[in-house]
This record gives C-alpha cells, structure tokens and sequence, in this order.
C-alpha cells in the first residue's frame, strides 16, 4: 500500500518535483572527499544526482517504479552516472563495508522497520564512512509545520543515535527547516544524526 502511494504522489509531482538537493545535505557532506555514496529512500534522485555531479560514484535506492523513473530522467539529462535500484528498503541488503556515505534522508516508517533499515545500512558504511540521517522529527507534528501525522513513523535525534550502535555520533540535533506555502512561511522541525564509523 505505502509504494502504491508514494507511485501516486511521483505521478503527480512528475518533473515538477523538486531538483535542488537538501540544505543539510550539502551542508553535512561538502566538505567530505568523494567516494561510494549510498542513497537510500533516494525518489526521484535529486540528492543523489547531486552527489553524482560532485564525483561520488553514487547508489540510489528506492521502491517507486515511478520516482525511479523521474530520477533515470534527470540523471540522463544532467549527463551524471548513478546505479539506481528498485527495492523495499524494508527487505533489501546492501553490501557490507562497501560505501564511504550513506544517506537516509526523510524515510518515515515505523520505529521496528526503521531500526532494521538503518542497522543494515550502518553495516554498509565502510572503515571511516559518514552516516547521515535526516527526517520530521516527532516534536514537529505539535510544534512545526507539515509532514507526516501519525507519530509511528516520527523519531527524534535520540531514537536515531540508538538506531545506530556501534557508529561514533558526530551530531545529533533537532533542526528548523524554512517551508513556504500559499499561506507564508513556516518552520519544520526534523531530526539530524550525523555519524562515522570508526576507522
């Protein structure tokens, strides 16, 4: 049912979705030197692109025949190589070690899901690779401004830190995002976890 949905909502954003890529991942990973990336919930690809156009040999993952769609589209026209991959995150396994980052940005699932999805791709980040997790953090749906409303699929910094065992956090922090709409703009609050696995 959650592919069904996430298909609908590709179809209508179409090539309208948007193609910039996320303030925090830019500002998180720029200063990284370019390897193996590993974008995972990675839709139509615009984090992923972006990684590719800096250097990074870049994998995304996604289980939206319709986003994947949309990002071979972008990737082809801004003349970037990616591997994209077709799969439930919720079942697939990535390669062990085999990645220098790892992103996880915005994937809204239950606590027992998440926690299988980000201890696997823990498990895929190479001997010093960066972990980077971004999504609405729980204290948005009372004090922020859209996203999801069922608190099952949000989490807080803390709830991702402990999704993440055996990595050394580097930060862990709620942070305001600008959304603008029709109506003005508003603030959004997510959770940000930024982590390496030791050396």
């Amino acid at each position: 049912m959650r592919r069904d949905r996430w298909n609908e909502k590709w179809r209508e954003r179409g090539a309208g979705a948007r193609s910039e890529p996320n303030r925090f991942l830019v500002e998180e990973v720029s200063e990284l030197p370019a390897g193996r990336a590993l974008d995972l919930a990675c839709g139509a690809g615009r984090n992923a692109i972006w990684l590719a156009e800096r250097g990074w040999c870049v994998t995304g993952v996604d289980y939206s025949e319709i986003g994947l769609a949309e990002a071979r589209r972008r990737s082809a026209r801004q003349r970037v190589a990616v591997d994209w991959i077709l799969a439930d995150l919720t079942g697939w396994l990535p390669p062990a070690h085999a990645f220098d980052l790892v992103c996880v940005l915005y994937l809204q699932i239950p606590a027992g899901e998440r926690h299988v999805v980000l201890e696997r791709a823990a498990g895929a980040l190479a001997p010093g690779g960066t972990m980077l997790v971004l999504g609405h953090d729980l204290s948005n749906l009372t004090e922020g401004h859209g996203g999801p409303t069922s608190a099952d699929v949000l989490y807080t910094p803390d709830d991702l830190v402990a999704d993440l065992a055996g990595l050394t956090v580097e930060r862990a922090e709620r942070v305001i995002r600008p959304v603008e709409d029709e109506d003005g703009l508003h603030e959004a609050i997510d959770a940000l976890v930024r982590a390496r696995r030791p050396d």
